[in-house]
C-alpha cells in the first residue's frame, strides 16, 4: 500500500475531567497532528492524494480547535479531550471528509509534547 502523511500544528488548551492530578486543570499544548492516508492504487497523476488537498481537509477538521479551549469544541464538550480521543475523532472526521473509495485514512497521531503521543489506526 502507498502511504502519504501530512503534519500540522495547533496551539490549544484543554483539561481532562476527573483526572487525579494537574491535567484536570486547564493547560495548553502545542499539538502536532499527523494524518496518514493510503491507497493500493495511485490516481491518474501517480499520487495517493495531492498534499494540498490533504492539507485542506486537515485544516477544515482540525483548525477550528486552534487557539481555543478544546473542551468547548464538540464532541469534547461531552467526552474528555485526551490525545487518544482526539486521534479517533480526527480519524473519523478525516475519513468522512475525504470519502474516496480508492484511498483511506490509515493513521492519526497526536503529539501533546515532543515525546508524548497517541495514535489511532486501522
Amino acid at each position: 500500500m502507498y502511504r502519504v502523511a501530512k503534519e500540522i500544528m495547533i496551539s490549544a488548551t484543554h483539561r481532562v475531567r476527573e483526572h487525579q492530578g494537574g491535567c484536570e486543570r486547564i493547560h495548553g499544548h502545542n499539538w502536532k497532528i499527523i494524518v496518514t492516508v493510503g491507497a493500493e492504487q495511485l490516481n491518474e497523476m501517480g499520487m495517493v492524494i495531492d498534499f494540498k488537498d490533504l492539507k485542506k481537509a486537515m485544516h477544515k477538521i482540525i483548525m477550528p480547535m486552534d487557539h481555543n479551549d478544546i473542551n468547548t469544541y464538540p464532541p469534547f464538550d461531552i467526552i474528555n479531550p485526551t490525545s487518544e480521543n482526539l486521534c479517533k475523532y480526527i480519524f473519523d472526521e478525516m475519513s468522512n471528509e475525504l470519502n474516496d473509495k480508492r484511498m483511506k485514512v490509515i493513521k492519526v497521531k497526536v503529539f501533546e509534547t515532543d515525546t508524548s503521543f497517541a495514535s489511532y489506526s486501522i
